[in-house]
């Protein structure tokens, strides 16, 4: 069950001290640069700062997420913070908001945090949603949340196995985009999940943090196993020895959601952050010939 708010009222106690505001934040990444602030292009974190700064313009702004994500890429349970000092209650926030920001982005609740919790450095996991739609013949209504893979039908079975392969701490450079700052390539993966619901095949993984396209890169390997144009001793070896070179296939961004975020405490509603994406129904299934099998 979800915590109680530290400050019931939501008002500060007192008026110049800041106080940690945290965001549970829904948005549509199709139009979007991705997260992060840039020179040129839209970005979430410039529309949402933007937004808070409209109520006290005096007052610069820096809003910080869980996770950065890339451009075209989704989110159902993202988290942010900010620090503000004015008047409005925190628990405000949420709708005040929404009355600012594009239809493309929604808050879902504002909760007030202590000064030492942080959106991103607190987090214990972040868990991501991709959505591959697996049938002959294009859907509209998924076209814009899902990547449309006809030629072949998925073998999900192969596909679960060497997912699950990949739980632990291990070092995974093979999954890492170019263009990272981080000093290393490991990462600890703590539960993966890969399910097929008639064309729909869902996958979804769980780690204390990811790389740069990680997850893109890792469905793109995933989807060529399935259509037995890789071998499973080919992507056991593409990632254990860090071959990037040979990982050259990213799925689109439009099929991936950052699903939700992880802290040692609960501290937003259940219905604001746990599983905001809502799950597609297909009465049918239109399912494409399956592949001919490799060797290895």
């Amino acid at each position: 069950m979800p915590c109680q708010s530290i400050d019931m009222t939501g008002y500060l106690s007192e008026p110049n001290k800041k106080s940690r505001v945290a965001l549970s934040l829904q948005y549509d990444g199709s139009d979007f640069c991705g997260w992060q602030r840039q020179k040129k292009g839209k970005t979430i974190q410039a529309e949402l700062e933007e937004a808070i700064s409209s109520f006290e313009s005096h007052v610069p702004v820096k809003v910080f997420a869980a996770g950065r994500t890339d451009a075209g890429v989704h989110a159902s349970g993202q988290v942010v913070h900010f620090d503000y000092s004015g008047p409005i209650p925190t628990y405000r926030w949420a709708s005040a908001l929404n009355g600012r920001l594009p239809k493309t982005i929604r808050v879902r609740e504002s909760v007030l945090r202590p000064n030492t919790w942080h959106a991103c450095y607190s987090a214990k996991y972040r868990r991501y949603r991709y959505i591959i739609y697996n049938a002959k013949r294009p859907n509209l209504f998924l076209h814009s949340w899902s990547w449309h893979r006809y030629q072949f039908k998925l073998d999900d079975l192969l596909m679960r196995t060497a997912l699950e392969g990949l739980i632990g701490f291990h070092d995974f450079r093979a999954f890492q985009k170019s263009g990272s700052h981080r000093a290393h390539a490991f990462t600890s993966v703590q539960s993966v999940f890969l399910e097929r619901q008639g064309d729909l095949i869902i996958v979804e993984i769980q780690a204390s943090g990811f790389l740069y396209g990680m997850v893109r890169l890792l469905v793109g390997q995933l989807v060529a196993l399935g259509e037995h144009r890789l071998t499973f001793k080919e992507f056991q070896r593409r990632w254990q020895e860090g071959r990037r070179s040979d990982v050259k296939e990213a799925a689109p961004a439009k099929g991936l959601f950052l699903l939700r975020v992880g802290y040692s405490e609960v501290f937003f509603e259940d219905t604001a952050c746990f599983d905001c994406l809502p799950s597609f129904a297909l009465r049918t299934n239109d399912p494409p010939q399956p592949p001919i099998a490799l060797l290895d």
